[in-house]
């Protein structure tokens, strides 16, 4: 049997279909305005697709501090309305089947660990780099959540002064001190990255202390967690030369300290758009298991 998965974000609903360890009839529509109105097309969905497919459970990949074990979504997100109550509860009413959520950061986490990029390694740390910086460890195929369940916050850590790696270490970041720095507007990470590849100065000046900051943070998790390797993945990843930028700003780094025995293992991750889906149907298959 299939499960029906589902992955909520500010802008868009996504999901699909779990079926032999990939996603297929993948769907989408907008974020609902309110609860009710995403209870009625979460179960129009269900019914759709339940002509075709025979479900077993539901798995959902969500934003917030989402608490499977207690059913509550805590935190705040671009969702206001699926917080603080016990929505899994609610959702198993509405499907009649077993519901298990998770972060959708994590889900990522999950995807790349067991499927994806490590697949078969057992320490994991999934790195994520968007408009802020959040990531996941996953250890034998289970996340470590901490106390709180606030573990994976990793944008909080403090990398140049009072600022943290969400604060200095993404392209938004790099984006907005460019244009400090030389008073242009309208400008992206694409562009900026561009004229660096083509040797403007303040452009190549400000990549390379993007990377320096990013190396920064990977070598701050390598010490922490001395992961099997650290995946990264976010809208960053897509760059082509990417992969190649940040193993040379990470291996500057570790040179200078004379610290090689504490080398990073840096991978690309293998999932994008379907990560956060896949990451919800493994997490689910754990938990039932």
């Amino acid at each position: 049997m299939d499960l029906l998965v589902f992955d909520w974000g500010g802008t868009s609903i996504k999901g699909g279909v779990f079926h032999k360890n990939e996603i297929v009839a993948p769907f989408s529509f907008p974020t609902p305005k309110t609860w009710e109105e995403m209870m009625q097309q979460l179960k129009e969905k269900q019914n759709e697709l339940a002509e075709q497919y025979a479900f077993k459970g539901v798995a959902i990949s969500a934003p917030g501090v989402v608490d499977d074990i207690s059913g509550v979504i805590n935190g705040i997100s671009a969702i206001p309305y699926i917080h603080h109550f016990e929505i899994k509860m609610a959702l198993e009413g509405l499907f009649g089947l077993p519901v298990h959520m998770i972060n959708d950061a994590n889900a990522a986490g999950m995807a790349e660990a067991v499927l994806g990029a490590a697949k078969g390694k057992d320490n994991v740390l999934f790195l994520i780099l968007g408009t802020g910086v959040g990531g996941v460890f996953v250890q034998n195929g289970q996340i470590y959540t901490g106390r709180h369940g606030y573990a994976g916050e990793y944008g909080m850590m403090f990398i140049d002064g009072a600022r943290t790696f969400s604060e200095v270490g993404t392209v938004v970041r790099l984006v907005e001190r460019y244009a400090e720095r030389t008073g242009e507007t309208n400008l992206n990470g694409e562009e900026i990255f561009r004229r660096a590849d083509q040797g403007e100065t303040a452009a190549k000046e400000e990549v390379t202390q993007f990377y320096r900051y990013l190396a920064t943070g990977i070598f701050n998790l390598q010490v922490a967690f001395d992961p099997d390797c650290i995946v990264l993945g976010g809208g960053i990843s897509g760059r082509p030369a990417f992969m190649e930028e940040i193993q040379q700003a990470v291996e500057k780094f570790v040179a200078e300290k004379e610290w090689q025995y504490f080398m990073p293992v840096v991978m690309p991750c293998t999932y994008r758009n379907s990560a956060n889906l896949l990451g919800a149907a493994v997490h689910f298959e754990s938990q039932e298991s």
